[in-house]
């Protein structure tokens, strides 16, 4: 005689295992597309140029004044201070450069001075 087959019988945990995969694929569903309405709206005000960076505006380069002429200076809160004192460890960037200037060219004559070239 022929056996009849197994039938599966479903457990407890399986329809709350289901029941949570669809919640999780529901969730990714909306991060999905709450994180690309985000992107979106950042790359339009981008483009619109009202992402606020925090800088300051430089209002003597506005462009209703071109180009700033020499009566036209910084605003005092900009301008450096040549009375300040320099830092210990800024001194040495700001000591004049001695010595010759760096070159990509070797100077003429430089081959004849030196001891033991081939030319007499």
């Amino acid at each position: 005689m022929a056996q009849a087959p197994a039938t599966r019988r479903r457990t407890a945990a399986a329809p709350a295992r289901s029941r949570l995969m669809t919640a999780g694929i529901g969730l990714l569903g909306v991060a999905l597309g709450l994180g690309g309405w985000l992107l979106a709206r950042q790359q339009r005000d981008a483009r619109a140029g009202d992402v606020g960076t925090g800088e300051h505006v430089p209002v003597d380069l506005a462009l209703d004044k071109p180009h700033p002429g020499p009566k036209d200076r910084a605003p005092e809160a900009f301008r450096p201070d040549p009375t300040a004192p320099v830092p210990a460890g800024e001194r040495d960037a700001l000591r004049p450069a001695t010595g010759p200037a760096p070159s990509l060219v070797q100077d003429r004559g430089s081959m004849r001075s030196q001891t033991g070239s081939s030319n007499a």
